[in-house]
């Protein structure tokens, strides 16, 4: 039998051999990883252009080193430098100079480092650019940032001058050489910024404007109903009471507080800046962001507005008003400017915009809302006033002009611009628009009056409307006695000429005037709408209706055989009511539309008896159709029918309406 112990002690030495085996191979073996440094950096090598700069996040691997104080050191100070280290070590490396540094972090006591090797190249700008101009003020700064190519920071060295002295002082950062600009005095200076080697050199020039010039300076953020409000003619009422006025627009038609809001934060270049200068003379700029706006003039007063189908809805304010406002209040440098709310209008009562679905297609309702929107938004912005344009346009409504204030159903016509107009008036320069001696040319003056009058009531009472109780009607004895020009555009204010200014069904021109502005007595009415407006009439006429551009060049057009923008228009019909008398008129009508095939259109005269004329309206300059004879029916009331003739071979089958002439037979 074999002794056990043999067997132990062989197998102790087998023990002992292997394990002395594996140690041996353990120290050949090449593939086996050292451990892992307790602190690494997330880069190994970098590339940077003199003047850049880097950030190297360390990586810290073991917890229990975690909690110890780490610094960092350069090896060419002359190549590289630390800017500033964060609460987690991580370092900001600026690139100095041409060359290859490491940058190092270690522990305090050396034990435990990781470096990144950076090689850099100097990159020297070689142009820098400024703004063609600047607006300087005598009681506030502007700050100019130099824009250099090539580069993050400039590589050379810069010195800023003006010429000549006195108009402006400045402060410059040593760095990225931005300027902080105040006016001294009025005046205009050359601005240069020029690089200690000559070689590169930028220009501009600054205007320094007195703050307190006596020039009342506005701003709206807002879209087509901001256009409407301010672009046309609140000008002109400031210039009648001896007032200076520069308006800036920022328009984006339909643009909504979410994408104002938006727009803002993102620095977004998306707005058409339209601006009225103090001399009247308007400008238009593309692809402008808020901010450019903001700095182009010391704005007095800066105007947020709700898009339109939105402005009942108060909800919809909350988030993006206070956002937008708080950007805006950010970047202006006035801490004097007064921050409005214009307060937008409800719908006419045939208006077909799907936003009026929100308020069940109710004109009241869809006011009311927008009122108590308003005035609750009011509270989330230190506002200085809401703007009640919306209360003076249902005001004006309750006068002998009635609905008729858009062109489309939701946009002002001339007379619904004017009457907000003169609302902006009272609010900015707290007086009285009543009285104002500016009435454009075209208007009736009693329908400037109305305006007015409706616009005070709105400023003295912005929450309720008031009825103008002396306005309900115009007079007019029920007879044409003398020639009667009627004007088919949605932009209509010619002399001497009605305009019809909407083609939807109940669009109104409740009182028809003579040329000489008296009133007729006579209403007349769209009892059939018409597609839309055309633009492309013909615009020199030789027709005795002695047309202006304006109206032989736009027109009420349908579409008969085809429909056309989702529309089949057969006909377009009107109503003339209101006659008092068995008087017999001529009726003449003008239709054009450059065009090369037939557009023929029939204009019947429907009364007590019928009449009808043709015309080809394609590229028609000196041809009218004119229907004699006709008497109103027993209720006082003519109609007139538009539509397509027989010889019209367009495929739509195109028919045009651009003016019309109702003249007393003997």
């Amino acid at each position: 039998m074999r002794d056990p112990r043999q067997f132990y002690r062989f197998s102790y030495v087998f023990l002992i051999f292997a394990a002395m085996l594996l140690a041996f191979t353990a120290c050949e073996d090449d593939d086996i990883e050292e451990p892992l440094s307790a602190v690494a950096l997330d880069l190994d090598y970098a590339h940077m252009v003199v003047g850049n700069e880097l950030t190297l996040t360390p990586v810290i691997r073991n917890f229990k080193t975690a909690s110890k104080e780490y610094q960092w050191a350069v090896s060419d100070s002359t190549v590289i430098e630390i800017v500033s280290v964060a609460s987690n070590y991580a370092a900001t490396v600026r690139a100095i100079g041409e060359g290859t540094a490491t940058a190092s972090i270690s522990t305090m006591d050396g034990a435990e480092q990781a470096s990144t090797t950076i090689e850099t190249n100097l990159i020297m700008e070689s142009e820098v650019r400024l703004p063609a101009t600047i607006t300087a003020y005598t009681q506030s700064t502007v700050n100019i940032i130099p824009d250099f190519n090539l580069v993050d920071r400039p590589v050379r060295d810069y010195t800023w001058t003006a010429t000549p002295e006195g108009i402006i002082s400045f402060e410059t950062d040593p760095e990225t050489y931005e300027i902080e600009i105040q006016g001294l005095q009025e005046g205009t200076a050359e601005l240069s910024i020029t690089s200690d080697d000559g070689q590169v050199v930028g220009t501009t020039r600054v205007t320094v404007e007195d703050e307190n010039d006596g020039i009342l300076k506005v701003l709206a953020i807002g879209n087509s109903f901001s256009e409407d409000a301010l672009e046309s003619y609140l000008y002109g009422l400031a210039d009648a009471a001896g007032e200076e006025i520069v308006i800036g627009n920022l328009y984006i038609g339909g643009a909504e507080l979410d994408l104002h809001a938006q727009n803002a934060t993102e620095n977004n270049a998306s707005y058409s800046y339209r601006k009225i200068d103090a001399q009247g003379n308007k400008s238009a700029t593309a692809d402008v962001a808020i901010s450019t706006a903001l700095d182009d003039e010391n704005w007095d007063y800066i105007s947020f507005q709700q898009v339109s189908q939105k402005s009942g809805q108060y909800e919809t304010f909350i988030t993006p008003l206070t956002e937008l406002y708080d950007y805006v209040v950010s970047n202006v440098d006035n801490t004097d400017t007064k921050y409005l709310l214009h307060q937008t209008w409800a719908y006419s009562e045939n208006s077909t915009h799907s936003g009026f679905v929100n308020y069940d297609n109710d004109q009241i309702k869809m006011y009311e809302a927008i009122v108590d929107a308003y005035d609750q938004a009011s509270d989330l912005i230190p506002t200085y006033s809401v703007v009640p344009a919306g209360t003076a346009i249902q005001n004006a409504r309750t006068s002998y002009i009635g609905d008729n204030f858009n062109r489309d159903g939701y946009h002002l016509n001339e007379i619904g611009k004017y009457t907000a107009a003169s609302t902006w008036f009272e609010i900015l320069f707290e007086q009285s628009v009543v009285g104002n001696s500016y009435v454009p040319d075209g208007f009736v003056p009693l329908d400037a009056e109305i305006a007015q009058h409706a616009a005070h009531e709105a400023v003295q009472n912005p929450m309720l409307i008031t009825e103008l109780t002396d306005y309900q009607t115009a007079g007019g004895s029920g007879v044409i006695t003398k020639n009667v020009l009627i004007d088919f555009a949605t932009a209509s204010n010619s002399a001497g000429w009605n305009g019809l200014t909407s083609f939807l069904e109940d669009a109104t021109i409740p009182n028809l005037k003579y040329e000489d502005n008296e009133f007729t007595g006579i209403e007349l009415t769209v009892t059939s709408r018409f597609n839309g407006q055309n633009t492309a009439g013909e615009t020199v006429t030789t027709t005795d209706l002695n047309m202006p551009a304006e109206v032989s060049g736009n027109s009420f057009y349908g579409n008969s055989k085809g429909e056309w923008a989702g529309i089949l228009v057969e006909k377009g019909v009107l109503k003339l009511s209101g006659f008092e008398s068995d008087s017999t008129y001529e009726f003449c009508f003008f239709g054009s539309r450059t065009a090369s095939d037939n557009r023929e259109t029939l204009y019947t005269v429907i009364g007590s008896n019928t009449g009808s004329a043709v015309l080809n309206a394609a590229s028609n300059t000196d041809e009218i159709a004119c229907v004699q004879g006709i008497q109103a029916d027993e209720n006082g009331e003519i109609f007139i029918e538009v539509t397509s003739g027989a010889n019209n071979d367009n495929s739509n089958g195109f028919f045009y309406i651009n003016a019309m002439r109702i003249a007393p037979e003997e």
